[in-house]
């Protein structure tokens, strides 16, 4: 059967580590067929269906470098024609994401199998996706306001001020309990109180990794990645030089997975990263959760032999 994988431009992957990637290689090892397309590509007309234009038929050539895959043929592709529908476009989620989501909720109604489920992307922003599960995070505040900002820092005297559209570790800040330059922050990042800021107490188990735990069809891998902050970098985003350590999950991450996976599950989402720095819950990712390789890597689990299995499940349901 075909898999259609909505992604970034194939030229741009680091198949040494890219998810995606490791997605294709297994799905591919299977026997099934592999398209792939980029948002952009994406168009509906009336009187037809949501196609991909242009999308490439690829095999996977063994190779690491640029030209770790070929171009079989290239063609437009209706979505409901395809087997299953992967949305792995990365973040940020902005304007043209949120439209990608609604042509893909189109070609869902038009018979498309679609995953993560267009709906649950929109429902889930990855910052935010945590005001639900309150109970696991530590203390929060979402807000424009300046003041509310002081006052929560005068409260808990050392915390993260994060913008709610970045990603990789983009635009964090820790500001101590001198305050030093939170005024500044807060302006710069919430451009004079026309954006929403998140604020959050700071946990200093960071030092030991913000662990991203994967949930498949609501189940968790039963390895993390604990990203650990290097010198003295406050954020661990492999993005920003962290550095990468795979470890069992914690009886911990077990429960706080056993609480969200079913939840998520049922939403549709099939494919989950949340983010947890020693206890606490800080982030659930939903667009396009990575670190499949680097857990396979070093512990030998099979991640995207899971992920295939579940999709595969799903499709046969």
């Amino acid at each position: 059967m075909s898999l259609l994988f909505v992604a970034d431009p194939l030229e741009h992957f680091k198949v040494y580590k890219d998810t995606t990637f490791a997605m294709m290689r297994e799905a591919a090892r299977r026997g099934h067929a592999l398209l792939a397309c980029t948002p952009a590509d994406l168009l509906w007309q009336r009187g037809g269906r949501v196609s991909a234009v242009g999308a490439r038929e690829i095999k996977l050539t063994g190779r690491d470098g640029f030209d770790w895959f070929a171009t079989v043929a290239q063609r437009d592709v209706e979505l409901a024609g395809t087997r299953a529908v992967l949305m792995r476009k990365d973040p940020p989620f902005d304007g043209e994401y949120f439209y990608a989501t609604h042509l893909l909720q189109q070609a869902e109604r038009e018979g498309a199998r679609v995953f993560n489920k267009p709906a649950a992307l929109r429902d889930h922003p990855e910052k935010l996706a945590i005001l639900e599960f309150a109970q696991w995070t530590a203390p929060t505040l979402v807000t424009r306001s300046a003041v509310a900002i002081r006052a929560f820092h005068a409260e808990h005297r050392d915390v993260i001020v994060k913008p709610l559209d970045g990603m990789g570790g983009a635009g964090i800040f820790r500001v101590g309990p001198d305050g030093m330059n939170l005024g500044s922050i807060v302006e710069l990042l919430g451009r004079d109180g026309a954006v929403t800021l998140m604020v959050q107490r700071f946990v200093p188990e960071i030092a030991h990794g913000d662990k991203r735990v994967l949930l498949i069809d609501g189940e968790p891998v039963p390895y993390c990645l604990a990203r650990i902050p290097q010198g003295s970098e406050v954020r661990g985003n492999l993005a920003v030089g962290g550095k990468g350590v795979a470890q069992p999950l914690s009886a911990h991450d077990r429960e706080i997975a056993a609480a969200l996976g079913p939840t998520l599950r049922a939403r549709g989402l099939l494919l989950v990263g949340i983010d947890v720095i020693g206890d606490t819950l800080t982030e659930i990712n939903v667009t396009s959760p990575t670190c499949f390789q680097e857990i396979a890597q070093q512990t030998g689990f099979d991640v995207a032999g899971m992920f295939i299995d579940a999709l595969e499940r799903a499709l046969a349901a």
